[in-house]
């Protein structure tokens, strides 16, 4: 079997991957479950090649990403739920029924006008899906997924709660909000309630989370910055150590201070 540019070509591949007869050992003991963490990193990894501008990398990883649904459209088909022709007929169509704009008689202007006709259908997107489920009344929360990331959760729930006018008037009412919470987290703290300091710092990270969403900041990106710049601070600061002659175990907390300081103060110059 040669590569190819066609997509039947990677259909093909996996099938014969999950061949009983002559198939791959390996892929023929995996399940749903089982991939469903590949699927996730393999996501993750196309961001990260996103954020580095590394497009040889971004070509790489979006094959990686691209032979996920196909894996899984192959799982289904062999258990008679799905095949990968239903995946792409389900996609298309959605993508033809949210953009009337464009495959309708209906007129969108800008891409405001746009994104809020996307929202009106996914709305009765999401009353249908909840019909079909045996739910008489559908929540604005449906369909945020348990499984994203837990700060990119928060902010996706208050952004939905927000959509019905349940949402603070302003940044300075959700900063007085981290505040409070803040002033929470230390109390519990304080009186050695471990339950207790746990939910309060739950609490905290979600006030935060809907914080950069009333500032217009993607919290993962900014966090995933965050840790980025730590990262390479703190490498600043054991090349410092190293450079001294000094176990960065025994240098002190003064002394590996003054290292991170150099470096901070080198940033904001």
């Amino acid at each position: 079997m040669q590569p190819s540019r066609d997509i039947s070509r990677l259909i093909e591949i996996m099938a014969a991957l999950r061949n009983p007869v002559g198939g791959c050992p390996w892929d023929l003991v995996q399940d749903f479950s089982t991939i469903r963490h590949y699927t996730i990193e393999e996501a993750y990894e196309v961001a990260d090649a996103i954020e580095r501008q590394d497009f040889a990398d971004l070509r790489e990883e979006l094959g990686d990403l691209l032979l996920q649904p196909i894996y899984h459209a192959q799982m289904a088909s062999e258990a008679a739920h799905f095949d990968i022709g239903d995946v792409i007929y389900g996609i298309t169509e959605k993508l033809i029924r949210r953009h009337p704009h464009v495959f309708g008689d209906l007129d969108a202007n800008d891409a405001q006008a746009a994104q809020g006709r996307w929202e009106a259908i996914k709305v009765e997107e999401r009353a249908a899906k909840a019909a079909r489920k045996g739910d008489t009344v559908p929540s604005v929360l449906d369909d945020v997924a348990a499984t994203l990331p837990a700060l990119a959760r928060a902010e996706k729930l208050t952004k939905r709660a927000a959509r019905v006018g349940f949402d603070w008037p302003d940044l300075a009412a959700v900063a007085a909000k981290v505040t409070e919470e803040l002033a929470e987290v230390s109390e519990a703290a304080a009186s050695g309630d471990a339950a207790a300091t746990h939910e309060e710092i739950g609490d905290l990270l979600f006030a935060v989370a809907n914080l950069a969403r009333h500032a217009g900041v993607d919290a993962e990106a900014a966090l995933r910055d965050a840790n980025q710049k730590f990262t390479r601070r703190f490498h600043h600061v054991e090349a410092r150590a190293r450079g001294d002659g000094v176990a960065i175990e025994a240098a002190g907390l003064d002394r590996l201070d003054g290292y991170w300081n150099e470096i901070r103060a080198a940033d904001k110059g």
